[in-house]
Parts: structure tokens; sequence; C-alpha cells
């Protein structure tokens, strides 16, 4: 008799990301969940999706974090649209005071 052995942990090897990203000038806030960040980072700084993010050049990645479980991450998502912008700017900047690029740790 074969006995087939699941592992338990295989759901939870997948990671999401919340982030949110701006034009060069700091105008435009852009929030946004993905399963894979640096391909997500790709298609926007590359406009290669017309949307927001193309329409107006939000090309920097000033914001990010991430989870495990994708509910979680679109209700974080969600939570972060529904905020003021001066609430959104207190969070990037309690990890990003001088809203730097962050692409490079994606890629790193």
């Amino acid at each position: 008799m074969n006995q087939i052995i699941i592992d338990q942990n295989f759901m939870f090897d997948k990671q999401y990301f919340i982030y949110m990203m701006t034009n060069p000038s700091h105008t435009v806030l852009y929030t946004g969940v993905t399963g894979n960040l640096a391909k997500r980072l790709f298609e926007h700084q590359n406009k290669l999706v017309e949307g927001f993010t193309s329409r107006y050049n939000c090309i920097k990645l000033i914001y990010y974090e991430q989870t495990n479980d994708v509910a979680s991450a679109i209700e974080r998502e969600k939570e972060i649209k529904g905020w003021t912008r001066y609430k959104k700017e207190m969070l990037i900047q309690s990890i990003n005071p001088t809203w730097m690029d962050l692409s490079n740790e994606v890629n790193a």
C-alpha cells in the first residue's frame, strides 16, 4: 500500500506583499498587493501595465510589508487605501523617512 505524505507547510511558503509607490516628485501615492513584488515592480517601473501607476509615473517603491496570508494582505491593502494621505505618509515615514526608493531591497 502506498502512503501519501503531505507537507503541512507547503501552504505557508507563499509570501504576499502590500506595497506603496510614488512618482519622482512624491505627489501621487499608489497602494497595491501582489504575490511577486520584484515582478510587479518591474511591470510598474517599465510601464508594462496600463493604469494608474503608468499614467502617474509611479516608479518608486517607498513602502512594503509582507505576510503569508493572502486574505490578510488583501484586507491590509483595503485598509491602507481607505486612509487619508496624511496617515499614509506617517506609515511611510515610520520605516522610510526620506522616501528613498526601496526597489533595490526587493531585487537584491
